[in-house]
């Protein structure tokens, strides 16, 4: 019989990998990369989308894929940043040896791995994928692909199977600001974001807290007259900061006053030349229009377990959706599971049990009270994610170590420390209490 065929959509980290593990099990793989290279979101581009600086129109003639800003460095270090059997610890791929790498050394460090693994063969770069739908039953349920390639030529191939890998870093969320509309100053989401010199002497409000927004906002700080973050996780340490003397913690924005100032919902206000939004991505398929799948409010389902859509599973699956998590050896465990299935080698529940599956997990999320735009976030959970996928392929649990420098890791990002990637793993004692305790670990 002949190879079943696989196109994985995206070669980022996610496809670089998925083609990997779909190629160790005897499928035919061709992987379409929109862009001129391999890499995905770690290939830097110093373009920024100076027109639009929301970058509300994605699909716009030459909207600017990347989002990285140069000085970006990993927020996890190398022993969590490679795969099972090619690892980044203890090896330099761009002559960038530190503990937590800049994103040169990452790009550099997928280019060996798909090197290595002969997954080059099998990427076709410049192909933009603009539609896949399935043909019915009467012929496999087999997939047909449309894509427009380098040439400017759309042409379309049919697939056994389908594995999105396309990244979510690209379509930035920017959250609506009461009084904005009238607002004269210059609003920026942080995927147009690269270095600091035009933040000179300005002041500046910076929108979320997370490992990239507490990173841009303490680079600015060297160069702006006054940053003020806001975000609504920081009722523990609201005010000034003393580490730093321009630098101050707002709860969320609550609205643009009449005479132009920024307020938050702490009662403070502070005048603005710029709002810079860290406040994350959308997820996009722009060439996904299937009956039963949807994004609603960032929530992709339903999904079960994150990778498979009950109604389409298994050939058709995601890679790559869930955050803050240990994500590279995440992509590698739902690589290595997407694989089995479509191999044979393992079995899904049925479609009604996927189902239930899901409707479960939206349940106590709702019970919670996480937000449904949470549902792809693993955190605080960890070593119950990583495990459960590595019981579907038959890999080793997570080691206690690994989850050590995750929340490690996590407590730098946190201390608002310029210095905590260079000292982190020195730093033995640092205590995680307070952290493990808000992580849920304790």
């Amino acid at each position: 019989m002949p190879r079943r065929t696989v196109a994985v959509i995206g070669a980022g980290a996610a496809g670089l990998v998925a083609a990997r593990e779909l190629l160790r099990v005897g499928l035919h793989v061709a992987v379409l990369e929109k862009s001129g290279r391999t890499g995905g979101t770690w290939a830097y581009d110093p373009r920024a989308d100076d027109a639009d600086p929301l970058s509300r129109d994605p699909a716009a003639a030459g909207a600017v894929h990347g989002s990285l800003y140069a000085s970006l460095r990993t927020n996890l270090p190398r022993q969590l940043m490679g795969f099972s059997d090619f690892p980044m610890a203890g090896r330099v791929f761009a002559g960038d040896a530190r503990a937590f790498p800049g994103h040169r050394e990452v790009l550099a460090f997928l280019d060996a791995f798909a090197d290595e693994h002969g997954v080059l063969a099998h990427v076709r770069l410049r192909t933009e994928v603009l539609r896949v739908h399935p043909l019915g039953e009467e012929q496999g349920e087999r997939w047909a692909v449309a894509f427009r390639g380098e040439d400017g030529e759309v042409a379309e191939e049919v697939f056994d199977a389908v594995v999105v890998c396309n990244g979510h870093w690209t379509v930035p969320f920017v959250p609506k600001i009461q009084g904005i509309g009238n607002w004269s100053g210059k609003q920026m989401h942080s995927h147009n974001y690269r270095t600091p010199e035009p933040f000179q002497n300005q002041n500046v409000v910076t929108v979320g807290m997370g490992a990239s927004g507490i990173d841009i906002a303490l680079e600015i700080s060297h160069v702006a007259k006054e940053v003020h973050i806001a975000s609504r996780y920081s009722e523990d340490r609201l005010g000034k900061f003393n580490l730093y003397q321009n630098f101050w913690i707002h709860k969320e924005i609550e609205c643009i006053q009449d005479d132009g100032k920024v307020r938050f919902a702490e009662g403070s206000a502070v005048p603005a030349d710029v709002i810079l939004y860290c406040t994350g991505y959308h997820y996009y398929f722009p060439f996904i229009d299937l009956d039963g799948l949807t994004v609603d409010d960032n929530r992709v389902g339903p999904l079960y377990k994150n990778v498979f859509p009950p109604k389409y599973a298994p050939n058709l699956s995601f890679v790559g959706l869930t955050t803050k998590t240990i994500i590279f050896p995440s992509l590698e465990l739902e690589s290595k599971w997407v694989a089995a299935v479509l191999s044979g080698k393992a079995t899904l529940p049925s479609q009604e049990d996927m189902m239930a599956s899901v409707l479960e997990h939206y349940r106590r999320m709702e019970e919670a009270g996480r937000p449904k735009r949470h549902t792809h976030v693993i955190m605080p959970d960890w070593e119950e994610h990583m495990n459960w996928l590595a019981d579907q392929v038959g890999e080793p649990h997570l080691e206690a170590r690994s989850l050590e420098l995750l929340v490690k890791a996590l407590c730098g990002t946190w201390s608002l420390d310029e210095g905590y990637r260079d000292h982190c793993e020195q730093d033995d004692d640092r205590d995680t209490t307070a952290l493990k305790g808000l992580f849920g670990l304790v």
